[in-house]
């Protein structure tokens, strides 16, 4: 079989510089495009047939995208299983909502501090848990993402099991207005978001804390012996993907202008881990790709009703049976057998 991501890499060392950031440029371009796709006859394929095709690409596919790429930090470049990424997303949204509504915090304002308290939950989490491996970390995680849904239902000062609603929209911004009819600028800002989120995952890959975590990741106690401080390395990973689910928490919110316990369910979080895991562990175009195909596929064909789940779980089983690590697998190094090689 064609391995597409190394034919890719052999094309993309090919360019020179400037061939690689006009190609780069001109895809930024297309894709901050993408929300005008559906108006023309030969792309109204892509329209879904509920939901608004703009609304769409904001929620799920950018926002899956966004949190994706968060948690792939913890789980495709450090191996940390995380059962409860919804926590985080959860945490910004209602800080959107609660300084929003409560004390008139515009989104801008709103987003700095959703990600601090994102953060803050990590770090809280994970010094006390980020000592327990595999099934044990996941159970745990779970759990914390239970709770922090339980606490939303049962305080009745943050709109209890009702929510809170008339979160505000961003104010307009540089020209650019926010609203329900102008989900091309939510699009936009999550877009730019990611842009950002792909450079300092990059930056990171390639200095200490990058290889620290893919020494976690391949064997913790060697890591370990090697002189890596694991448990830190471990908790920068945990709480920089809780501020990015943080970060998708306040759009979120601002975008839907209603937050509510049921929205931050467990199957959230399965469906976030789904993407890494289906476009492939630690590799952030892998994750972009698998993102997009989860968040939306089914959108696109809620026309067969409840079948849609199963029609779409049968595609997912056949998918990660011939490509089951990932649509797009992150690179191996290749071992060397032969002797003085």
């Amino acid at each position: 079989m064609l391995n597409i991501r190394d034919k890719g890499a052999e094309i993309w060392e090919g360019w020179n510089r400037p061939t690689r950031s006009t190609f780069v440029i001109g895809l930024i371009a297309v894709v901050m495009m993408l929300p005008y796709a559906g108006n023309f006859s030969f792309t109204n394929i892509l329209n879904t047939p509920i939901s608004s095709y703009q609304a769409v690409l904001v929620y799920p596919v950018g926002m899956f995208v966004l949190m994706a790429l968060g948690l792939n930090i913890v789980v495709g470049k450090s191996g940390l299983l995380d059962l409860g990424y919804v926590a985080f997303f959860a945490i910004g949204a209602y800080t959107a909502a609660i300084m929003g509504t409560h004390f008139h915090w515009n989104t801008w304002e709103c987003l700095p501090l959703g990600m601090a308290l994102a953060m803050l939950s990590g770090v809280l989490l994970g010094l006390p848990t980020l000592r327990l491996r595999g099934d044990y970390l996941a159970i745990v995680t779970l759990g914390f993402g239970e709770i922090v849904r339980i606490v939303a239902v049962n305080n009745p000062s943050i709109g209890g099991p009702n929510g809170i609603a008339n979160v505000p929209n961003p104010p307009k911004t540089l020209g650019v207005s926010f609203g329900l009819d102008h989900m091309e600028s939510f699009f936009w800002v999550v877009v730019i978001m990611i842009l950002l989120i792909i450079w300092m995952v990059r930056r990171f890959t390639a200095r200490r804390p990058g290889r620290a975590w893919e020494a976690i990741r391949q064997d913790e106690d060697v890591a370990a012996l090697m002189g890596v401080s694991t448990l830190k390395y471990k908790i920068w990973s945990f709480s920089i993907g809780a501020a990015i689910g943080g970060a998708a928490g306040v759009i979120f919110a601002s975008k839907s202008m209603y937050v509510a316990p049921d929205m931050f369910s467990f199957n959230i979080s399965v469906l976030i881990l789904s993407c890494v895991v289906f476009g492939g562990m630690g590799n952030i175009w892998g994750v972009i790709l698998g993102g997009t195909l989860l968040a939306y596929i089914p959108e696109r064909i809620r026309f067969i009703s409840n079948a849609r789940q199963f029609v779409f779980g049968v595609a997912l089983v056949l998918i990660m049976n011939i490509r089951p690590d990932g649509l797009l697998p992150r690179k191996k190094r290749e071992k060397i057998t032969k002797a003085g090689e």
